[in-house]
This record gives C-alpha cells, sequence and structure tokens, in this order.
C-alpha cells in the first residue's frame, strides 16, 4: 500500500510540476485577472493614481492662464463729512448780478452762496465687467511646459509602482501554491508513517519486531503534524498577504492558474538595453526636465509682460442708468522688471543645480538597474539550474525509498534506516518545490528588472 501511495503522490507531483514546467508564450487565465484586480483596487496605487490626476488638473490650470479673464466688478459708496472742496461762486458772481440787477432795473439775478463738495463720493456707485488677457508672457508658457514634464514624471512614478506591484502579487501567487503543495507533502509523509505504524504494529503482533519501531514511527508521526500544522500556517499567511495586494478579505480563495505556474525558459537578459524601458529612467529624465525648464523661466524674467483689458460698465449717482452712465474702457498693461536684486539669478542657478542633481541621479540609477537586471538573470540561471537538479535528487530519492521499503517489509533493515529514506524523500519533494517557486519568482525579478510586463 505504501508503493501505491508513494507513486500515486509522484504522478501528482510530476504533473504539478514537471509537465507544467512547458513554455507558455501568452501570461492569461487568473493570475491575469488578480494582476488587474490589483490595479483597480490597491490602495498604494490609488495614492500614486491620485498625484498623477492632480498634475493633470495642475496643467489644465496652466492651460487656462491663455485664456481670456472676465470679472464682474462693482462699487457703491455712502459718505458723510470728510475733506471737501470749497468753491467760493458767491463771492465771485454776487457782485456781478448785482451790477446787472442795476442795470437792467430788476431782480432777475438772484444771488448764490458759495458751494462745499465733498470728496468722497455719496450715493454712488460703479459696476464693470472687466476682461484680461495676457499677450506676452514667458513665465506662464514655461508654466504649461512645467506641468507637461510633470504629468509624464507622474505617470511614469504610477508605472513604476504598477510594475513592483505585478512582481508582488505573482511573487505572493507563486508563494501561496507553493505552501499549499508544501502541505501536500506532507500530508502525504503521514500517509507513508502511518503505513508504517501499521507494518509494523502487524510486526510485533507476529513476533518479527519488537516496540521500539513502532515508537519511533509514532514519534515521526507527531512530528510530521507538527510539520504539517507549520506549514498550514505558512499557507494562511501567504494567502492573507496575497489578498492585502488586491486589498481584498484575508480569507478569500485563490484560483490556481496551471499556464501561469509554469517554468519559462528565459533567455540571457541584455543588460545594455533591458533596462531603456524603465520608468525609473524616465522620472529622473523628467525631473531633469522640468528644473531646466525653471531655469529658462528665471532667465527670461527681462522680457516684459505685456496684458490687455477691456472694461464695459455703468457708475452714476443715486442708482441712475442711461447713455450718460454707461461707458468702455480698453487699455494695455506693461510690466518689466529691470532689476530684482539679483534674486531672479540666483533662482536660476539654483534651478541649474537641481538639473545636474537630476542627471547624476540618472546615470546612477542607471548603473544601479544594469546591476539589477545582471542578478536578476544570474539568479534564474542559478534557480533553473537547481530546479533540474533538484527533478534528479527528487528521481534518486523516490527510487532508494523503494528498494529500502522493500528490505525493510523483508525484514533485513532497520526501522531508522527505512526512516531516514522516508526522510530523504520527504526533503527532495520540498527542495523540488522550493526550486521550482525560486524559478517562478526568479522569473518575475527579471521581467520586473527588464520592465517587460505590458501595462
Amino acid at each position: 500500500m505504501s508503493t501505491k501511495v508513494n507513486n500515486l503522490f509522484t504522478f501528482i507531483l510530476i504533473m504539478l510540476i514537471i509537465s507544467a514546467a512547458t513554455p507558455a508564450t501568452a501570461q492569461t487565465g487568473a493570475l491575469e485577472q488578480y494582476i488587474g484586480e490589483a490595479f483597480a483596487r490597491n490602495q498604494a496605487l490609488q495614492q500614486r493614481t491620485f498625484r498623477l490626476e492632480k498634475a493633470m488638473y495642475a496643467l489644465q490650470e496652466a492651460r487656462g492662464l491663455f485664456l481670456p479673464q472676465v470679472s464682474l466688478m462693482g462699487t457703491y459708496t455712502r459718505t458723510s463729512g470728510g475733506r471737501t472742496i470749497d468753491v467760493p461762486i458767491g463771492d465771485l458772481m454776487n457782485p456781478v448780478y448785482a451790477t446787472l440787477n442795476q442795470l437792467t432795473n430788476s431782480d432777475k439775478f438772484t444771488p448764490v452762496s458759495n458751494q462745499s463738495f465733498l470728496l468722497n463720493p455719496d450715493n454712488f456707485y460703479d459696476a464693470k465687467v472687466r476682461t484680461s488677457l495676457p499677450l506676452i508672457n514667458t513665465e506662464i508658457w514655461y508654466a504649461q511646459k512645467i506641468r507637461r514634464e510633470d504629468i509624464s514624471r507622474q505617470q511614469a512614478a504610477v508605472n513604476v509602482y504598477k510594475r513592483q506591484l505585478v512582481k508582488d502579487v505573482k511573487t505572493a501567487y507563486y508563494q501561496y501554491f507553493q505552501a499549499v503543495r508544501a502541505v501536500d507533502i506532507y500530508n502525504n509523509a503521514l500517509l507513508l508513517v502511518r503505513e508504517n505504524i501499521r507494518v509494523n504494529q502487524s510486526m510485533l503482533r507476529n513476533g518479527i519486531r519488537n516496540s521500539t519501531s513502532l515508537t519511533r514511527a509514532q514519534t515521526e508521526e507527531q512530528r510530521t503534524l507538527a510539520a504539517i500544522t507549520a506549514a498550514r500556517n505558512d499557507q494562511q499567511n501567504a494567502r492573507s498577504y496575497f489578498n492585502f495586494l488586491l486589498n481584498r478579505p484575508l480569507t478569500d480563495s485563490i484560483l490556481a492558474d496551471s499556464a501561469a505556474l509554469a517554468v519559462v525558459q528565459t533567455a540571457p537578459a541584455d543588460t545594455l538595453s533591458g533596462i531603456s524601458g524603465r520608468e525609473e529612467l524616465v522620472q529622473l529624465e523628467k525631473t531633469k526636465q522640468m528644473a531646466l525648464l525653471q531655469e529658462k523661466l528665471q532667465r527670461s524674467a527681462f522680457i516684459p509682460k505685456l496684458s490687455t483689458f477691456l472694461d464695459l460698465g455703468s457708475q452714476a449717482y443715486n442708482w441712475d442708468f442711461n447713455d450718460k452712465s454707461r461707458y468702455y474702457l480698453w487699455g494695455l498693461n506693461l510690466q518689466w522688471d529691470i532689476f530684482s536684486g539679483g534674486q531672479r539669478r540666483s533662482r536660476a542657478r539654483q534651478a541649474a543645480t537641481d538639473a545636474a542633481t537630476a542627471q547624476a541621479a540618472y546615470d546612477e540609477t542607471e548603473q544601479a538597474l544594469k546591476l539589477e537586471l545582471d542578478r536578476a538573470d544570474n539568479n534564474y540561471q542559478t534557480a533553473h539550474s537547481n530546479y533540474h537538479s533538484a527533478q534528479t535528487q527528487l528521481q534518486l530519492a523516490e527510487k532508494y525509498y523503494r528498494d529500502q521499503l522493500k528490505v525493510y517489509k523483508e525484514g533485513q533493515l532497520l526501522y531508522i534506516e527505512l526512516l531516514d529514506a522516508q526522510q530523504q524523500l520527504t526533503n527532495a519533494r520540498l527542495e523540488l518545490l522550493q526550486a521550482y517557486a525560486q524559478v517562478q519568482v526568479a522569473q518575475a525579478e527579471i521581467e520586473r528588472a527588464e520592465a517587460g510586463y505590458p501595462l
């Protein structure tokens, strides 16, 4: 019975791992759906997406500076007292009026009193619609270009996190199914141990063996049960972390994707062109371009600013509104900053320093990404070699266990030697499983290092 169980489990393991290790030309199925779900629901990615949206709104704001600005403006004043202008009309005109009355022998020209006018207008309103438009303004032109570069930078930041999220989701997915299969391996080991207990009990009843072998087998059963508990805990933790990345309930089930779990033979990485698609470099390049544009913006301060405006309105006392109250006013505004104490020049030099810093960071990051890709490629080649070695070790361990079991049943082998063969078999299965998972993780690392996943 033990041989049948062992052969059955070997067949299942080979079907899950060795048969799955065929080249896959496309990544489709459950894993791709999980990645899409992570893109839609991951909270950290949503935060970066909000920053991108903010940059887009900032560009819309910068574009709006080129359009006419229309404002409704109005004032109303009510006053009493204050400064006045005194006009001596009576002192000037009354002598003249008196002379005229004498000449005409009449009272036609009546005396007038001196007048006093308030400087502050009383019961006066001024309402108008002002339209203004910039004609020459290099600041808003450069501001728009800076906003465009910032959008590209924020988009690159979103893609950087997306690629890292793809790698994390895939790694968590592979580790989860590694934990699932580890539980299966320990369950199979438990079946073998219990079969050994049954055989030892039978031998003890028939006087072929003493109780020592039975006790040792029962001890191994407890050790295997403890290993199963630990493996199930690892499985639950792996499931929780995977669901965390997808922002799902931590206990949600995970579907297997045979195509995504296949081992794919990957070509050696090209460290020269392999990093050309990395968005980290795009981020730094856009940061440098923004600094250069900021430098140009500061240096363009000597160019005068010219704008125009048109007012259409009405102003009068006592809320009068007629042909005399209505008016229009058109004009030009010119601003030319001739001297600012060197502030603009200092800000331009600061921006130039920022551009040089971004270029240095670009060069450093480029080398670091090449190193990352080279290491990922080396790790993959090593993992792939270890995977094939683990397959051979498993085949040898299975043969060794079958041979030892046959000799043990014939009464020519100590149980401790059979137990050693069984432990070697279990360890070989676990090592194959680990090597298999390492190949998959290494594939995800190369894909991340080359920015190969299509976004």
